[in-house]
């Protein structure tokens, strides 16, 4: 039988980035998973699971789960250095400070 971890593993993202996913798109991790396995195959997918961590930190921040953001943000930090087309159209300064504010 297929472990959730193998599941991880095997779709391109590790198990932070998995969990943002699935705690975006409140579904269970091993769905998140085949999401992201899915979403990193089509055009402009890299960029739709940046926004989707992007949107956990802010909700994380707007709730005040200072601790949680940062995990995120460590997420997102380390999505857009294996993926770095995930970058287009992304004002990496910008971001930050939009996200200091929250």
């Amino acid at each position: 039988m297929i472990s959730l971890e193998d599941c991880i593993g095997l779709c391109g993202l590790d198990e932070e980035q998995v969990a943002a996913i699935s705690e975006h798109e409140h579904i269970p991790e091993i769905a998140a998973a085949a999401l992201a396995s899915y979403l990193l195959k089509q055009p402009h997918g890299s960029e739709t699971i940046r926004t989707m961590i992007i949107d956990d930190i802010h909700k994380a921040l707007d709730q005040g789960h200072i601790r949680h953001a940062a995990e995120l943000f460590m997420a997102l930090r380390h999505f857009l250095e294996q993926n770095p087309d995930a970058r287009v159209g992304l004002d990496v300064e910008q971001t930050v400070i939009n996200l200091a504010q929250s």
